[in-house]
């Protein structure tokens, strides 16, 4: 809702749905400037963390694996680096290769899901996906096999397409068979296609020219794109390993929200697709370089709106990588390390879809965990969301009410908060006297 008096503007908006919480939105405008900016967040917290206090290391991956129905493999494996780190083991070779198949396959389905499912109604001028589906049954018929691809990989590998029941601390409880993965390459080979298809599609959107001033952060892999690990590197220069990154990020609690904000030494920042984008482009493969250049991408890509078109450039990445560790798996054998724990913290950090995800924990010579934090990405953005926010309601105070509704739901969304927004993420309702 917007109260206007003589000089001061307040847009309230109620029932702000996403994963991490429920909550609402303020924004008020005093002379022509906005001035203050909310994203209060009221859900209750979930524990998790709390939760795997007491429990044994190799609990970790299926617990949390729990917080997220979208991308629990990033959780299961940002969770097996940490107790990895902590226990001094390193899984490579073969182990490591289907471990990034299985996280291939997670960010194919939530790819698919949030380009066409959750943002390109924004800009087709559709109220949700069911509408678009009207309008355009080919286009939303090609995101679902898309996805349903994304989620077939994710069977194979990990047992179920949700909350993946083959994966451990060390590796896998079984190595998939090797004619079982051969046959996804058909379907890997049509969604790539698909994917290239959707990069022309989406760069077709009528997009806002808007620009951000973001300090970009994203873990860097030394020659590949970076998914299941890698450095904390940021676009001024951080270079960090994750336990010192760790350290060198703050959360804290605000009056407003139940949700943590984290800061780094001090500051806003943004992880997700437009900073893998911006610190990683030289290591994407030429297939996915092409479609960006042809979708008029460069690096870095500072505008908010076109992190769809970024995300179907990283569709195109995901398929072609998949479809390259199909064609050269070896089952690996055994299909996990085994090792002892002993008393250490241990940090893993790994590329979810929205972002970098951070679990670091405390076990003791028993395996039993002794502190545990988890960093997902929507907490390290919101901040900047904020400023999101801040940008477009400033830019788009001369807008109507409904345009304006619009623009905020679009900026928000440009992140991929969550599956909830898919219905409606927040009601706007603008009263102008």
């Amino acid at each position: 809702m917007t109260h206007r008096g003589a000089r001061t503007r307040t847009i309230s908006a109620e029932g702000i749905a996403r994963v991490e919480g429920e909550g609402s939105l303020r924004v008020q405008v005093r002379d022509g400037l906005v001035s203050d900016v909310a994203l209060d967040i009221f859900e209750p917290p979930r524990y998790f963390e709390a939760l795997l206090v007491g429990r044994h290391f190799t609990e970790a991956p299926d617990i949390t694996a729990r917080i997220c129905g979208i991308c629990p493999v990033a959780y299961q494996m940002s969770a097996c680096l940490a107790m990895e780190d902590a226990c001094g083991v390193t899984v490579d070779g073969p182990l490591s290769d289907l471990r990034r198949l299985l996280y291939c396959g997670e960010w194919i389905q939530s790819h698919a899901l949030h380009i066409y499912l959750l943002h390109a109604p924004d800009f087709l001028g559709c109220a949700d996906a069911v509408q678009l589906a009207e309008r355009d049954p080919v286009a939303v018929a090609r995101g679902l096999d898309i996805k349903r691809t994304g989620n077939l990989v994710m069977q194979r590998v990990g047992g179920r397409a949700v909350h993946p029941v083959n994966v451990r601390v060390g590796g896998f409880y079984r190595s998939p068979d090797r004619a079982a993965i051969a046959a996804l390459a058909e379907p890997l080979r049509r969604a790539r296609d698909q994917a290239l298809e959707t990069v022309e599609w989406v760069s077709g959107f009528d997009i806002p020219d808007v620009d951000g001033d973001y300090r970009f952060v994203a873990l860097v892999q030394p020659g590949r794109y970076a998914i299941d690990g890698g450095r904390p590197t940021s676009s001024d220069g951080l270079d960090v390993s994750a336990a010192q990154f760790a350290a060198l990020v703050n959360e804290e609690h605000v009056a407003r929200s139940t949700a943590l904000h984290a800061t780094l030494e001090g500051g806003h920042y943004l992880t997700g697709p437009l900073a893998r984008f911006a610190l990683n482009y030289e290591r994407l493969p030429p297939l996915a370089r092409e479609a960006a250049a042809r979708a008029g991408l460069r690096a870095p890509c500072t505008n908010p709106f076109r992190s769809i078109v970024v995300r179907a450039v990283e569709l195109v990445f995901a398929c072609d990588e998949a479809l390259a560790l199909v064609e050269r798996y070896e089952a690996p054998a055994p299909p996990a390390l085994e090792f002892n724990a002993r008393a250490a913290t241990g940090t893993g950090v790994t590329e979810a879809p929205r972002g970098l995800l951070l679990h670091q924990y405390d076990i003791d010579e028993r395996g039993v965990i002794r502190r545990a934090r988890i960093m997902p990405p929507t907490s390290q953005n919101q901040l900047t969301i904020e400023d999101d926010l801040r940008r477009v309601v400033q830019g788009g105070l001369a807008l109507g009410d409904e345009e304006l509704q619009w623009r905020c739901e679009q900026s928000v969304r440009n992140h991929d908060p969550c599956i909830s927004c898919a219905a409606h993420f927040l009601d706007l309702t603008m009263e102008r006297s």
